[in-house]
């Protein structure tokens, strides 16, 4: 049998992938109708109503729920390509598109000396896992180029500059991937990508960067860590409100200020930890580059004042590059936030109304998703920690960039 790494036949892969995926495709296009929060309507509605302002030449300037940097237009505007099919049916057929060009690329990557094919089953298993919601977002396209952009970090860091420069500029989030980069060709790149789309579309478009200021009024968002605090609250005597804000579903009342400070306060903390990890870190095996990235998004997404469920097709796609090294000792982490997948589909869209009611089955959910992202943060970071720094004494190795097989390459 052909094998693909230390796994099954890529015929598996493929085969599971097709399944679950043609499963997808029904939900999202109603013949099954899964319970709880249509999520379709985010396509149909918002972001239609969006790539009807974007074709004529400007953002959505004065629209609070258009949060985004400024190349996210291409996102919106890429379903114009496909005119015969309606903006949505397009939408769903390039989300599915982006999809099998993720696990292309991690097949691809998991028939490598020393690979694994863990981390294509990550993608097959995690993301349908997650529901509709995934091919009902943008994000799923943002995944595919952070993926592609892992991938070609050892070997081609100015290609993973590009990349990752360019995802930041369609997500904010992807200019995380640069954590762990040794080489500095890949940050140069990253910068001049990114300046150059900056300058691309302010000259274009106006109101291009009209995103950094129209969330100054945010509250704390009902599926965040923080808004725990309130779902028990509200049991206790709280009498804020629940309300659509800012495109998102947030508590605002007495001490949502607070917790939202203390949720910005512990990203901080969490930039600062990455800091000093940077700067303690003397080994870097092949490994490290993909699990820096991946403990980093999931360090900023646990302590955001915002946990959307799509908000995981990152970290899994992450986390599926982590585990295409046979080496990565992700394995926990990447369980830890598969079954979170599985909980934040029954929290969103299924069971919306109990967490937004702050009843029983409601908080449980939320207690359970976020106790086991936050878990996974922790197991993740211990790891890189003690992947990546040597303990007091120990002597230090030189370091030489390696291709992802773990053989030297040429500076």
């Amino acid at each position: 049998m052909n094998r693909t790494g230390a796994g099954w036949s890529p015929v598996w892969l493929l085969g599971a992938w097709g399944v679950t995926r043609v499963v997808l495709v029904l939900f999202v296009v109603r013949v099954f109708v899964i319970p709880g929060v249509d999520v379709t309507t985010d396509v149909s509605v918002i972001y239609h109503g969006w790539y009807e302002v974007l074709r004529h030449g400007s953002f959505p300037v004065g629209d609070v729920t258009w949060q985004y940097p400024p190349a996210a237009a291409l996102a919106i505007l890429a379903p114009g390509v496909l005119p015969f099919l309606g903006y949505t049916t397009a939408f769903f057929v390039l989300a599915c598109l982006a999809d099998l060009t993720a696990l292309a690329l991690l097949l691809y990557a998991g028939r490598r000396p020393d690979a694994s094919s863990r981390g294509a089953w990550v993608w097959v298993a995690g993301v349908p896992l997650l529901g509709p919601t995934v091919y009902a977002r943008y994000d799923l396209m943002v995944t595919a180029v952070a993926v592609a952009a892992l991938l070609a970090g050892a070997r081609h860091p100015r290609v993973m500059g590009v990349l990752a420069g360019f995802g930041a500029m369609v997500k904010v989030w992807p200019v995380l991937l640069l954590v762990g980069a040794v080489r500095r060709r890949a940050w140069a790149a990253a910068a001049v990508t990114a300046g150059a789309l900056a300058v691309l579309f302010s000259a274009a478009m106006p109101g291009a960067f009209t995103f950094l200021t129209a969330q100054r009024g945010r509250g704390t968002e009902v599926e965040s860590l923080g808004a725990l605090v309130f779902h028990v609250a509200r049991h206790f005597g709280w009498h804020g409100q629940v309300l659509l804000n800012y495109g998102s579903v947030e508590f605002l009342g007495p001490y949502v200020g607070l917790v939202s400070t203390a949720a910005l306060a512990l990203t901080g903390a969490c930039f600062g930890w990455l800091v000093l990890w940077r700067l303690r870190a003397n080994r870097f095996p092949p490994q490290a580059l993909a699990e820096a990235a991946f403990t980093a998004v999931l360090m900023f997404t646990v302590t955001s004042r915002v946990i959307s469920p799509q908000y995981l097709v990152w970290l899994i796609g992450l986390a599926a590059v982590c585990l295409c090294s046979r080496q990565s000792r992700m394995g926990l982490p990447a369980l830890l936030l598969v079954t979170a997948a599985f909980v934040t589909v029954l929290e969103f869209p299924i069971g919306f109304a109990h967490v937004v009611a702050s009843d029983l089955y409601g908080t449980t959910l939320l207690l359970l998703r976020n106790g086991l992202l936050l878990t996974a943060t922790l197991l993740a970071a211990h790891t890189l920690w003690h992947t990546t720094v040597s303990a007091p004494g120990t002597p230090r190795l030189p370091s030489q960039p390696t291709h992802t097989n773990g053989t030297p390459v040429s500076s």
